[in-house]
């Protein structure tokens, strides 16, 4: 899988603009082949700051959304931006999910039996 981050500081007086453009790239993204998931966050500190994430099977898909008109759209905001767009690409491996955070705190977390004494006692 990859993961793409990609990180715009829009100038103030076209935040807007960047992120109606950002939304309006949703739901056509979350279709093209080979993309996992596609989130757009704010940052709480400067609201002129997004961060988009990406997931995709392979780095084929990912090469082929860059080659796309809909990524070009994206390359295009940089006239909005207060600085250069950033974007990083990182390669995953394998994934660990809750039973890894069990595993690491000697618990069960997930044990229905803790978990009703827990909310009994609350």
């Amino acid at each position: 899988m990859i993961i793409v981050r990609t990180i715009m500081t829009a100038l103030p007086e076209k935040q807007k603009e960047v992120l109606q453009t950002l939304l309006s790239m949703i739901d056509p993204l979350e279709k093209e082949k080979g993309c996992l998931s596609y989130a757009i966050l704010s940052d709480i500190e400067d609201t002129n700051v997004f961060n988009l994430f990406s997931e995709w099977e392979t780095r084929r898909h990912l090469d082929q959304h860059m080659k796309s008109d809909r990524f070009g759209i994206l390359l295009g905001t940089k006239c909005l931006l207060s600085e250069p767009l950033q974007i990083k690409i990182a390669t995953v491996a394998e994934f660990e999910g809750m039973e890894a955070v069990c595993s690491i705190r000697k618990k069960e977390l997930l044990d229905p039996a803790v978990l009703t004494t827990k909310n009994a006692s609350l």
